[in-house]
């Protein structure tokens, strides 16, 4: 039987509680005389006092460590590391400790999943924190902080109850092909190729050693542990008159040396540029009978497999050709930096290039072979991407009995990629610019046109012989003006006037069009979700977006053999989430109203994916379509601040079955109530008259708007350029409105009407122009500016003018 020793403190302290309870109840019961009232009183002090000792007693346990507080300092003693940025998080995602690194790289004030990084990393640590408290462990990488840097993230459960989570953050090294060499020459591979009698050295431009192996190193100098590094390369070896290679201080009595040379670039992006003169050479010493200059009677194929297997795992592109041309091997980055699939090496380097450089590749290849050891590179083109030219390097290699070739190629797939994107866009910058320039030449002589064409028709009644041929002028001028804007729309220069509105809307003022354009064989259906947000757009244009879209899924649906198909057109919510978790570099993260069309024409080929959105690109046979009409939808949604794309659908098969456009508009969160309809406002009619200075630089433009403005009563006064209007206002003559073209020569529109605001600050000024109003904006922009685009008949120039001078006498 075991029991609890007291301690004589505690003892004495119970008797002194005893005795002073006893002493009160004998008191109550002298003074009350009452014995029941003293027990009472006894008992409740009884009970008083257990209900203190059972209190004082778990105060004991938590005081003695059951429930202890958390003391963090010890923690973060604990979790201190210069490498891993470390940090705890509670249930509430709150930051409650952190060590200096995850302090001093992200700083104190945000938990792991708040962090300002970038959208895409922001999505990857959320789905790391849920990951993390549903399975006890959640992973991001990589992420990227504010100043580029990469990171991997890890996030595991802890703590008593389980309710904190322990991130460890590691920065990602990137991987550079001349500090792994470096490194690994002394580590194990450098003693495993020593063992095996393979010597290795970097050695830079000038010719001094950069690293070396231990093994190197103890055989050029003897002694064990010394370091040769910034010694002279060449000074350690010697060379025999059969031109065999010997290590300086073993001469001639050594064993022969096979010298291989692989050049050896940092990364570009890391280092230096690949054409700073930087990169070093990687020289391989292998342990041979034969050296520089051997017989020829050994096959070369003998001495390969020992390099083949040495060269396999380097991350460099290399392959080896003997000296009539052919492969030997290739490792595993040069099969795909040229495309190879597994396992198919072909005869000859030369199948590798497309037909016009087989030529000279296989007289370089017999040149290195033939000639003493040098290197030296040039540029082909591979056959998979005839279009880009890469750096083929060729090294002459001696020592493997007969003459061979290194031949090493970078994987420059993603660097191809994104010069293709770069030219893209640059070309199409251009193209933009000068179907601008082509659209403004073109809307100054159709302006010319349709207002004779107007002038002539006001001399002519229906019934005249030559009103229908004018009215066919007319017509066709009109026609030529669309495809001016289709120009300009492509450039982006044309002139929008955006309205709120909700897509669905839109799409429906067009249903009973589109039903007739895709005709009885096509079925057509439209979807809208809910709770789409509205957009600010031209609705007029848009409307274009959506018949050029469909016209063009139903030419794709008709141009097969079977001529039946389906089209759907349906509008999407994306929320901002969404975006977030496309990963898109394109699309900034915004919440959008999708635009989807989704046809079964077969599919678009994929050398013309890429191509669908340049301007007079077609598929259709020659003398059918402009090749406009989805350059002018790309320009239409850019100019309105969305994005467009196009990808190809599949079935569950594996079959291409059709094309889906995807257009993405921002939803517009301003106070603007969405347009429930247009609201034309009535034509103001004007008869008080005035006087106009007309200002343009092109006669026949000049000389219509002129006739056209006298026969409504103006007196107008024409200057042919801008010098000449401003010189007519410093005269002193006083004018009620201002005409005027943007661009001339010597003095533009703009710059004469700021001069002309010095004398006549309240002047209202009328700018026409072939560009867009948005273009020239920043130019024209103000007080008191109204414009008129070109082309624009008579009836537009004199309504316009009557609308200006109404408001002003108002």
């Amino acid at each position: 039987m075991t029991g609890t020793v007291k301690q004589p403190a505690e003892v004495v302290d119970r008797l002194i509680i005893g005795g002073a309870l006893a002493a009160s109840v004998l008191l109550l019961w002298f003074v009350s005389g009452s014995l029941l009232i003293a027990a009472a009183f006894g008992a409740g002090l009884v009970v008083l006092g257990l209900i203190a000792a059972i209190l004082a007693r778990r105060a004991g346990r938590s005081e003695a460590g059951e429930y202890p507080v958390p003391d963090w300092s010890v923690t973060v003693a604990a979790i201190e590391n210069d490498e891993i940025a470390v940090a705890i998080t509670d249930r509430a995602n709150r930051l409650v400790c952190a060590n200096a690194a995850f302090a001093d790289t992200f700083g104190s004030s945000n938990a792991p999943s708040a962090l300002p990084l970038e959208a895409a990393s922001v999505d990857l640590l959320q789905r790391a924190v849920r990951a993390g408290w549903r399975d006890g462990r959640g992973h991001a990488e990589p992420i990227r902080d504010e100043a580029g840097t990469r990171w991997s993230a890890t996030a595991s459960r802890a703590g008593r109850g389980e309710d904190h989570l322990v991130w460890r953050f590691s920065r990602i090294q990137t991987a550079d092909t001349q500090i792994e060499v470096l490194s690994s020459l002394s580590g194990p591979i450098g003693e495993l190729l020593g063992a095996a009698g393979i010597e290795i050295a970097v050695v830079g431009q000038d010719g001094r050693i950069q690293a070396a192996s231990a093994s190197f190193s103890l055989r050029a100098t003897g002694e064990e542990g010394k370091s040769v590094e910034g010694e002279d390369f060449v000074s350690l070896l010697r060379a025999d008159a059969q031109e065999q290679i010997f290590f300086a201080r073993e001469g001639s009595d050594g064993v022969p040396q096979l010298l291989l040379q692989v050049p050896v670039s940092p990364a570009v992006d890391e280092i230096a540029p690949a054409d700073s003169g930087t990169a070093s050479i990687l020289m391989l010493l292998v342990d041979a009978g034969l050296g520089i200059g051997a017989a020829a009677s050994v096959d070369v194929r003998a001495g390969t497999g020992q390099l083949e297997a040495l060269l396999a795992q380097l991350p460099v592109g290399l392959a080896m050709a003997d000296r009539d041309g052919r492969l030997l091997f290739a490792n595993k980055a040069f099969a795909r930096a040229a495309g190879l699939e597994k396992g198919k090496l072909p005869p000859y380097p030369t199948d590798l290039v497309v037909r016009e450089d087989k030529a000279a590749l296989a007289d370089a290849v017999r040149r290195f072979a033939q000639g003493p050891a040098n290197s030296g590179d040039m540029a082909v083109r591979l056959k998979g991407v005839p279009d880009e030219p890469v750096s083929l390097g060729l090294a002459g290699v001696r020592g493997l009995g007969e003459s061979a070739v290194l031949l090493s190629l970078a994987d420059t797939t993603e660097e191809a990629r994104l010069k293709q994107q770069v030219a893209q866009a640059t070309k199409m910058q251009a193209v933009g610019q000068l179907a601008g320039g082509v659209a403004h030449d073109f809307n100054n002589v159709l302006t010319a046109i349709i207002g004779y064409c107007d002038l002539m028709l006001l001399r002519h009644s229906p019934g005249d012989s030559d009103y229908d041929d004018i009215q066919q002028i007319r017509a066709n001028s009109n026609r030529a003006a669309s495809l001016t804007r289709q120009l300009l729309a492509f450039s982006r220069q044309q002139t929008l006037r955006p309205e709120v509105l909700q897509v669905p809307d839109v799409v429906s003022e067009v249903s009973q069009l589109l039903k007739r354009l895709m005709g009885e064989k096509i079925a057509f259906h439209v979807h809208h979700d809910r709770d789409l947000g509205p957009v600010r757009a031209d609705p007029q244009q848009l409307e274009q977006v959506i018949v050029n879209l469909a016209v063009n899924a139903r030419d794709a649906i008709q141009s097969r053999s079977d001529p039946g198909g389906r089209l759907s057109i349906a509008t999407r919510r994306i929320a901002a989430g969404d975006i977030r978790r496309m990963g898109s570099d394109i699309v900034p993260v915004a919440d959008y109203t999708a635009l989807v069309f989704e046809d079964t024409g077969g599919g678009i080929p994929a050398e013309h994916i890429g191509k669908v959105f340049e301007p007079f690109f077609s598929t259709k046979e020659k003398g059918k379509g402009t090749g406009l009409g989805l350059s002018t939808v790309y320009g239409i949604v850019k100019q309105s601040g969305g994005f467009i794309f196009v990808e190809n659908v599949s079935d569950k098969a594996g079959k291409q079955t059709g094309a889906r456009f995807v257009v993405y508009l921002p939803v517009y969160h301003g106070s603007e109530s969405p347009a429930k309809a247009a609201v034309k406002e009535e034509a103001r009619e004007w008869s008080g008259g005035g006087r106009l200075l007309l200002v343009e630089d092109e006669d026949t433009v000049r000389a219509v708007a002129e006739r056209a403005l006298a026969r409504e009563g103006y007196e107008v006064v024409s200057a042919s350029d801008g010098e000449e209007g401003l010189e007519i206002i410093q005269s002193g003559e006083k004018f009620d409105l201002v005409v005027s073209d943007v661009v001339m020569p010597s003095m533009d529109g703009p710059a004469m009407v700021r001069e002309v605001r010095k004398i006549e600050p309240d002047l209202p000024v009328l700018f026409m122009s072939g560009y867009a109003e948005a273009q020239l904006r920043e130019d024209i922009d103000v007080d008191n500016m109204f414009f008129i685009p070109k082309p624009f008949s008579v009836q537009q120039i004199t309504a316009k003018v009557a609308d200006i001078l109404s408001m002003a006498d108002a």
